[in-house]
C-alpha cells in the first residue's frame, strides 16, 4: 500500500511539476526567470534544466519532429550511462598526499573509467544513428565538447582541492 501511494505521490509531483515550468520564459526578464528558477525544488529544477537541454539539442541538431522522442530516450539514457560511469572515479582527492602506489592506481582507475566513457559514446553513437544521421551524432558530440568547455571556463581556476569538495556530474 505504502509503494502505491509513494508512486501516486510521485506521478501527482510530475503533473504539478510539469504545470508549473510551463512558463514563456522568452518573454521574462532575467530577475522574474531567476525568481521562478529559485522557486522549485531541486528536482523541478533538474527537470527544467533537462528539459532546457534537451529543447536546445534538439533545435541546434535539426531533429525531425517524428524522431524526437525516439532520439530524447536514447540521448538522456547516454548522458544517465556516462554519469553512472564518471561516478565510478572519485576525482576529489590530492595527488600529492598519495603514496607511488596509490597514484598509480589512481592514474590506472582514471584510464580506465576513461576507457569505459569511450566505449558507451561508441555504443550510443550506434544507437542514435538508428534514428539520426552520422553527421548530426558527430555535431552532437562537438556542441557536448564545446559546452564542456564553456562550462570549465566559468568555473574558478586553481587546482584547490581541500577548500571545496569536487561533485560529480
Amino acid at each position: 500500500m505504502k509503494k502505491i501511494l509513494f508512486t501516486l505521490f510521485i506521478i501527482y509531483s510530475f503533473v504539478l511539476n510539469a504545470q508549473r515550468t510551463d512558463y514563456d520564459w522568452k518573454k521574462m526578464d532575467p530577475k522574474q526567470r531567476k525568481e521562478v528558477i529559485n522557486n522549485l525544488s531541486p528536482e523541478e529544477r533538474k527537470a527544467l534544466l533537462t528539459k532546457f537541454r534537451n529543447n536546445m539539442v534538439m533545435e541546434n541538431l535539426n531533429i525531425d519532429p517524428s524522431d524526437k522522442t525516439e532520439f530524447t530516450e536514447i540521448y538522456n539514457e547516454y548522458l544517465d550511462s556516462q554519469r553512472q560511469i564518471k561516478s565510478q572515479f572519485n576525482s576529489n582527492f590530492d595527488p600529492e598526499a598519495l603514496s607511488d602506489e596509490e597514484a598509480k592506481a589512481k592514474l590506472q582507475q582514471s584510464f580506465e573509467v576513461g576507457q569505459k566513457l569511450l566505449d558507451n559514446r561508441k555504443k550510443y553513437a550506434e544507437k542514435m544513428q538508428q534514428v539520426i544521421p552520422c553527421q548530426k551524432v558527430l555535431k552532437l558530440f562537438q556542441s557536448e565538447g564545446m559546452m564542456r568547455d564553456k562550462m570549465n571556463e566559468r568555473k574558478p581556476h586553481g587546482n584547490d582541492n581541500n577548500s571545496r569538495p569536487k561533485q560529480t556530474p
